[in-house]
């Protein structure tokens, strides 16, 4: 006779969700570096994301604190990893990102420019290496520098080419910005310090040491583990959507963490055992979510945490979410930052404490201060909510 598996329902899920990512004032963390711990890695594509991913985790939440992290302490990373997307991950978990779903970006962002600019300006791999070696001269030198500041020391990286030829969309633009990409998908290279405010997208590049190197394999496996305990459990397909591995490489990584299939409300999953026990209850909580927040960006399957019928408004085209309000581990509502600074908010379920959803809002719109951010990926619901259509 087959022994069943072990069956997680979504309120249990929920329930490991509000604690380990901290969804409720209660839990809220006294640094950021225990903010990223808790979410794995900070989404970084849009840079306001990181910073507004902590001020809804942290007490009290601090520009500061995130700034030194970053730029001064060095214990929180931006790379360019899994999915071929910017995250800011913990310094100690750098190393295995890096071996894990780094290098192989960084080697086909390399292979792909490199296809570009032998086509179009006929480079060859020693020119492009000699452009490598004069950036780093010019880092060297500068300490610090603008893309601007690095294309007026190396001319090569003024040099343009062609995108798009005969589309609407047609485009000569510099190759100084997808040059220096690679850099930093290889981590030579690293963003500094924003010109402007921290919602800036304007970056400063500086040097930096390379990571040591780790197995590949190894390493997967590492990444998986750490991604089990903060977002288990867990679809097969869930890790090999987060990760952007192939299938064989996914599966091979779950064998060897340990984790037990069990049986989810919407399939099959892997679970750690520590994920098996409920966690104690927490006092229900608000937390408003930025555009792509790790917490509602860890998973394929939504179901459990995400009426269905909400995904075409709440999510872009390419997968994006926009900004979210969550009660007790569901999403329940959006939230938009208007022009003049209000915090506009929808929800969708309204059984939640209302005076809980006003102390958040005035929270964050005093952190905020005159400080207006816009998301980059821009969802039907929040547009409408941002416009005053809602």
């Amino acid at each position: 006779m087959t022994t069943p598996l072990p069956r997680l329902s979504d309120a249990h899920r929920r329930a490991l969700l509000v604690t380990r990512h901290r969804l409720a004032p209660a839990l809220r963390a006294a640094t950021p570096e225990e903010v990223a711990e808790s979410v794995l890695c900070l989404h970084a594509t849009d840079p306001a994301s990181v910073y507004l991913s902590v001020a809804a985790r942290q007490e009290p939440p601090s520009i500061g604190e995130l700034e030194r992290a970053q730029y001064e302490d060095g214990t929180l990373v931006r790379m360019l990893c899994m999915r071929r997307t910017v995250f800011v991950v913990p310094r100690d978990l750098a190393p295995v990102v890096d071996a894990a779903a780094a290098r192989p970006v960084a080697a086909r962002l390399r292979r792909d420019l490199l296809k570009v600019l032998a086509e179009q300006l006929g480079y060859d791999e020693e020119r492009f290496t000699a452009v490598e070696r004069e950036v780093v001269t010019a880092l060297t030198g500068l300490g610090e520098a603008t893309a601007s500041q690095l294309s007026g020391a190396v001319p090569e990286l003024s040099e343009r080419i062609v995108q798009a030829p005969g589309k609407a969309y047609e485009a000569r633009p510099k190759i100084a910005n997808r040059f220096l990409g690679v850099m930093a998908a290889e981590n030579r290279i690293r963003r500094g310090r924003p010109l402007g405010s921290w919602a800036s997208s304007q970056f400063r590049w500086r040097l930096v040491e390379p990571h040591p190197e780790l197995p590949a394999a190894e390493a997967r496996t590492a990444l998986v583990t750490r991604y089990l305990e903060v977002f288990g459990p867990a679809t097969t397909e869930d890790v090999k959507w987060w990760t952007g591995w192939n299938l064989t490489d996914t599966r091979k990584a779950l064998a060897e963490t340990g984790a037990l299939p069990v049986t989810l409300d919407h399939g099959e999953g892997h679970a750690l055992p520590a994920d098996l026990e409920t966690p104690d209850p927490v006092e229900p909580g608000i937390a408003l979510l930025p555009a792509l927040d790790p917490t509602p960006m860890g998973w394929r399957h939504r179901d459990w945490y995400l009426q269905p019928a909400l995904t075409t408004d709440l999510f872009d085209t390419n997968g994006n979410i926009g900004p979210t309000i969550w009660w007790d581990g569901r999403i329940v509502g959006v939230w938009s930052q208007r022009a003049d600074g209000e915090i506009a908010t929808h929800l969708f379920d309204q059984d939640v404490s209302t005076a809980a959803l006003t102390a958040e809002t005035a929270r964050l719109a005093d952190w905020f201060g005159d400080t207006r951010v816009r998301s980059s990926f821009r969802t039907p619901i929040e547009r409408r909510l941002y416009d005053g259509t809602l």
